[in-house]
């Protein structure tokens, strides 16, 4: 992959992640290399949308497992194991 394209990736993960100091690393990385901010804010935007995505999906599944958790209960279920 060419290293322009790592750093775009970098940053729109950083900003996938919310993660400010990855962000604070990756595009001052990318100013450097100079990569135009056109493309810098454009990798971020792809990074805000995967992020979004993630979170309608998670916020539905959400629903999901609270309908699940109340039908549960009803039924006097036992817990779902949880991995903590």
């Amino acid at each position: 992959m060419d290293p322009q394209v790592k750093r775009l990736v970098a940053v729109g993960a950083a900003a996938a992640a919310n993660c400010r100091p990855c962000l604070e690393h990756h595009v001052p990385q990318c100013i450097r290399a100079g990569i135009p901010e056109t493309d810098i804010r454009q990798a971020i935007e792809t990074g805000f949308q995967v992020n979004r995505g993630a979170h309608a999906k998670t916020h539905d599944y959400v629903e999901t497992v609270i309908g699940q958790a109340k039908k549960d209960s009803d039924e006097n279920a036992t817990a779902r194991k949880c991995c903590c």
